[in-house]
């Protein structure tokens, strides 16, 4: 976090306010969302009822004009295919818990729109958590209590949640005597916080909401203070851009009726869609192209952030609530151990490593285990102290380990997918509130099958050798879809053979591992492990990864025998790679978002003396002709000529 000083400001004039029954297109275009923090009894109920008595405040109302139904969640049928569109993050319905509940609140001036949140109590941020799109954040103080031990996690999380301008509003200002000197102790107290928090501007307000003090007009009994009223403040902050980010979405339903298309319903958290986009449904990795966009009230060409929305698709995809969907060509991350930021929340339950927990991200459920409390956050100095369990209040960075996959972004990329809550098992009670600072590589077993028939006998079976062809190269090099092309071909054939892929291993197998230099060293290690008892089977074993150094393929040769071991560098340069992106991570790098990506911020040591070189222009019949001559794949079935071979395939171009 940055530890500059914020700057306090509380100057402005006092300008005359009109209460609108409707909402100006100029107040629409210029919407402020904001959240109200703070711990009980502190007022934030009497400063809501102060803004119903004076502005039109709307509670259940949609900001795109549909209706919804409060308990459900569920927005107006679309006209267009009669399916339910559910209600976005803004959608103003109000959501309860057992315990607690989020309100979503709406009014305007004739300078701006508002939607703020009502969050009574902590046991309210699970259903607050992923919804956060705040500009700024009310940070109530009671001017009786002072700065509290809960007032500095409420800032703590207000920074987490990317909010960088916050209104410092000290309430109760008639019950301390509007005294000057406990309004300016109290901002001295919250500076430090405020500024080790890396907080761009804090507003200072004295006000009192019982009596309307500093409010909309500037508070005769506070003739001291020369700012900014509330609403003063709030219509000048400056709004945060949109700005094109990384598309997701949340499926929150999906129809299958018709077995030419998908239609999938849910809410754009992030980014934008448009008609002709096509879409992959991240879990499953199927892509499918938008035909049709649909929101409430008409068909769209496209859409954008907290929109809710129906896809129609040009083909069946296997997608269920709980997905999240994106742009093909800018793919989203799956993960089941990261780091994060953990602020606890639970009076009675200390968080102890080794207890497991539920965790929602977004529309995500799955079990959750504490595997490692890294260090307590001083919230005032941001200094790490040890820690062996949490507190309530105690900010934290801890490593979870999850029961499966799910998709996410660090909260800087999207916060939909970065923000999330514990949930203890048993009574569903929010324990913890938490952000994803990055994927996790740890240690785990590695099980390996006791082989018992020898591997002259299975190729005997398979009526051909076992062999190992390494296909080496940049990621978007061409490595999967040759080797793809390659084994379909050798499987019509009559060929045994298998494909272990650098994304799907570290999916499952090497699901433990980042991509540090030593994660890459031990990933490689792993993958020829399993190659050598895969070919001890007698298959035919394809193997796709960048595998930067030249050391571990070395291993890799040894370990499995130079005489089994086939090296095909895919030899296309760094540009032509970073052109195609198919899976955006060049994109990603040259931001700085990815630190270890090969080619760009992390070396690659090409094949000094590989078998086959493969370079623009390479064709599918080339390679099988070379693997032929090198006598590198023996067939003991008859092998079909590449005379014989159709048209399309002899004509395949791999670069």
């Amino acid at each position: 976090m940055a530890s500059h000083t914020p700057s306090f400001s509380g100057s402005g004039p006092t300008k005359a306010h009109t209460r609108k029954k409707s909402i100006s297109p100029q107040a629409q275009s210029n919407l402020l969302r904001f959240i109200i923090l703070g711990d009980e009894n502190v007022g934030k109920s009497t400063l809501i009822g102060c803004l119903q008595k004076e502005f039109r405040v709307g509670v259940n109302d949609s900001l795109d004009s549909s209706s919804t139904d409060s308990q459900s969640g569920v927005g107006k049928n679309c006209a267009i295919t009669g399916f339910p569109l559910f209600g976005g993050s803004m959608s103003g319905e109000r959501k309860r818990g057992a315990s607690h509940e989020v309100i979503y609140h709406r009014f305007s001036t004739s300078r701006r729109e508002f939607v703020f949140n009502e969050i009574t109590g902590g046991q309210a941020l699970d259903t607050f958590i992923g919804e956060a799109s705040a500009d700024t954040a009310i940070l109530l103080i009671d001017a009786g209590q002072g700065v509290l031990t809960e007032t500095r996690c409420h800032a703590y999380l207000a920074s987490l949640l990317g909010i960088r301008q916050i209104i410092l509003a000290i309430n109760k200002m008639d019950q301390v005597g509007y005294a000057r000197q406990v309004f300016d102790q109290i901002v001295a107290d919250f500076s430090l916080t405020g500024s080790s928090l890396g907080f761009e501007r804090v507003t200072p307000i004295p006000l009192s909401a019982r009596e309307g003090d500093n409010i909309v007009s500037r508070s005769a009994n506070i003739h001291w203070y020369q700012g900014a009223t509330l609403i003063d403040c709030l219509e000048t902050i400056e709004v945060k851009q949109v700005g094109d980010d990384q598309t997701a979405l949340l499926v929150q339903a999906v129809d299958q009726r018709d077995i030419a298309s998908s239609t999938i319903i849910g809410t754009l958290v992030s980014g934008r869609l448009r008609q002709t986009d096509t879409v992959r449904v991240t879990a499953s990795g199927q892509t499918a192209t938008i035909v049709r966009l649909l929101t409430a009230t008409h068909e769209q060409p496209e859409i954008r952030t907290t929109d809710a929305v129906t896809l129609v698709l040009d083909q069946q995809v296997n997608a269920s609530p709980g997905d999240v969907i994106a742009l093909a060509d800018d793919p989203l991350e799956m993960t089941d151990q990261f780091a994060a930021t953990l602020i606890w929340m639970h009076a009675e339950e200390p968080g102890f490593v080794g207890r497991v927990y539920q965790i929602k991200l977004a529309n995500q459920l799955a079990s959750a285990r504490l595997t490692a409390i890294k260090f307590r956050v001083d919230i005032d100095t941001q200094a790490h102290k040890p820690c062996k369990y949490l507190r309530c209040h105690d900010v934290a960075v801890a490593n979870l380990a999850l029961s499966g996959p799910v998709v996410f972004s660090p909260h800087a990329g999207i916060p939909a997918l970065g923000w999330f809550v514990l949930l203890d098992t048993f009574t569903q009670a929010t324990v913890a509130v938490g952000m994803i600072r990055c994927s996790l590589c740890q240690a785990q077993n590695v099980h390996r099958q006791l082989l018992s028939i020898a591997r002259e006998d299975r190729e005997r079976l398979n009526g051909h050798k076992g062999k190992v062809i390494w296909f080496t190269g940049l990621s978007g090099s061409g490595k999967s879809t040759i080797a793809n092309a390659l084994e379909k071909k050798l499987h019509t054939q009559g060929q045994r053979t298998y494909i272990l892929d650098g994304d799907n291993i570290r999916q499952g197998l090497n699901k433990d591992l980042g991509f540090s230099d030593a994660d890459r060293v031990e990933n490689i290690r792993r993958v020829a492990e399993v190659a050598k008892l895969m070919m001890d089977a007698g298959l035919v074993v394809m193997t796709a990864f960048i595998s930067p150094f030249r050391a571990e393929r070395q291993m890799a040769r040894e370990m499995i025998g130079k005489d089994d071991f086939i090296e095909v560098f895919v030899d296309t340069p760094l540009e032509v790679c970073e052109q195609r992106d198919p899976k955006g991570l060049y994109k990603k790098a040259r931001k700085g978002e990815i630190l270890d990506m090969t080619g760009i911020n992390s070396p690659y040591e090409p094949p000094e003396n590989p078998d086959i070189v493969i370079k623009p222009g390479y064709s599918f019949a080339d390679l099988l002709k070379k693997l032929q001559e090198l006598n590198l794949i023996f067939m003991v079935k008859p092998v079909i000529l590449l005379s014989e071979l159709p048209e399309q395939i002899q004509n395949l171009c791999l670069i």
